[in-house]
């Protein structure tokens, strides 16, 4: 019992359940480590958080009906006292720097397998930052004051928001799906990608499909 109530308490949130099912079995392996909660949306992981009151939140950025970045952004702003760590499919050298600016603590792809997510794990929970070697010095830049804020990957120079229209465009979603899953008007889907075009140096709505369908294959993020 003494070694229970010692253990630090995580919350894996994900939609899909095999992947929660294999980061806790990985964490059951840790006497010092305890899952106390799973969530598969935004909404239910802030639940889970006040109900079971977790010292670490695991978060995948691709979320059912919801994007993980805003979820990074409000367990900030709710539970500055909760540690978060990103664990997500979608390519580190788009998306690390934009979880840390979000509140995360680190940013740990999936397809670095168990003993990097353990290692991640205890990186944050001993109050470090966890991101991969190659990332470190890219985001030590970006995160400085006056640091850069556009990398070689074009999408850098969008903002989150922007860039979860671009994905979704990506995949073929129409304005009107976009709009329901981003909960804005389709006018505002329209705004966004009138800016996207004019940051990308795009003409059309047709160019901005094509770029947003090739980025999403060379990233791993098959649309």
């Amino acid at each position: 019992m003494e070694n229970l109530q010692s253990a630090t308490r995580l919350l894996i949130v994900d939609d899909h359940p095999l992947v929660r099912s294999g980061i806790k079995a990985l964490i059951q392996l840790e006497d010092d480590l305890e899952v106390c909660g799973e969530a598969e949306d935004h909404l239910e992981a802030l639940d889970e958080i006040n109900l079971k009151k977790p010292d670490l939140v695991l978060v995948d950025l691709s979320l059912k009906n919801s994007n993980g970045l805003n979820l990074l952004r409000d367990i900030s702003q709710q539970h500055p006292n909760v540690q978060t760590l990103a664990v997500s499919m979608h390519d580190e050298r788009t998306y690390a720097v934009r979880c840390l600016k979000a509140g995360a603590k680190g940013y740990v792809m999936k397809q670095e397998g168990t003993e990097k997510i353990r290692d991640a794990i205890r990186h944050v929970i001993s109050g470090k930052t966890y991101l991969s070697p190659k990332m470190t010095e890219s985001a030590v830049e970006q995160l400085a004051p006056g640091g850069a804020q556009i990398g070689a990957n074009p999408t850098d120079a969008l903002s989150n928001r922007e860039l979860e229209l671009f994905q979704l465009t990506g995949q073929g979603k129409e304005i009107s799906e976009i709009a329901e899953i981003m909960k804005i008007s389709p006018r505002t889907v329209e705004v966004h990608r009138s800016h996207i075009k004019k940051k990308l140096g795009l003409k059309t709505s047709t160019d901005i499909f094509q770029m947003a369908y090739d980025w999403l294959r060379q990233s791993g993020m098959q649309p």
